[in-house]
């Protein structure tokens, strides 16, 4: 029954919806029916056009997301082992996190041009911010006894840190990537809605020009989509890699 709730939820939201799109109070162009949606979902599958505009997207997003991930990972283990970067660099990233970056969008656009540079490096900038927090706190959390016993058996410093640190971090690392990964997304699209000429933001933003709102949501819910499938990605990634989490939770 748990699997099955989300499902009647979205069940009755669809339901709703098509029932407020067929009462008339409101113009089609505000509420399309669910058929209308449907109807361009099948269209945008159909053209391969606009599996490439998904496609420009999703380049765009994972290539800052994969930049902030190996940025965002050795700076955040930096700081969690060493308390002289951490004292530098942690008032920054607590005092810088809560700017909303999109705002430095004109300088990236001034810097990088209009193309997929600016958009990559503003999501860099975005993802960079949770993975480096939840690393550093991951770092800072590794338990002293696994250290000392590290330690006592003769291990370096340089084995410690791959077979002690990164190994208890790792739960932290992927807790920041599922915050990453859909800001990736979100970011990518409103850079597209607002300079571009490609990709899903774009498609967006020239429907809601075009009063094409059952092509707009359409859209939506392509995004909605991938954003799902990374996510779940992401989840099966530390499924696998983080195996000794379910031993522990089997064993307690």
């Amino acid at each position: 029954m748990s699997r099955l709730l989300p499902f009647v939820f979205i069940g009755v939201v669809l339901a709703t919806w098509e029932a407020v799109a067929r009462s008339g109070l409101w113009s089609p162009l505000l509420f399309p029916s669910l058929e209308k949606i449907g109807r361009e979902l099948v269209l945008f599958f159909s053209r391969p056009e606009s599996l490439m505009e998904a496609w420009v997207s999703l380049e765009r997003a994972m290539g800052g997301f994969a930049l902030a991930a190996v940025v965002g990972i050795l700076l955040g283990i930096v700081m969690g082992r060493s308390r002289v970067v951490a004292a530098l660099l942690d008032p920054l990233f607590s005092g810088t996190y809560a700017v909303p970056k999109l705002a430095l969008f004109p300088i990236f656009i001034f810097v990088f041009g209009i193309g997929s540079l600016s958009k990559v490096a503003l999501v860099f900038l975005e993802c960079l911010y949770p993975i480096v927090i939840m690393t550093y706190a991951g770092a800072r959390e590794v338990q002293e006894k696994l250290l000392w016993s590290a330690r006592n058996m003769g291990a370096s410093r340089a084995a410690i840190l791959r077979r002690v640190v990164i190994p208890a971090t790792t739960p932290f690392i992927f807790a920041g990537f599922r915050v990453a990964v859909p800001v990736a997304m979100i970011v990518v699209v409103i850079t597209e809605m607002i300079s571009s000429a490609d990709g899903l933001g774009y498609q967006v933003i020239y429907a809601m020009a075009s009063l094409k709102t059952d092509r707009m949501l359409a859209v939506v819910v392509v995004i909605a989509a991938l954003g799902y499938l990374l996510d779940k990605a992401v989840v099966l990634a530390r499924d696998r890699l983080i195996y000794w989490e379910k031993l522990d939770t089997y064993y307690v």
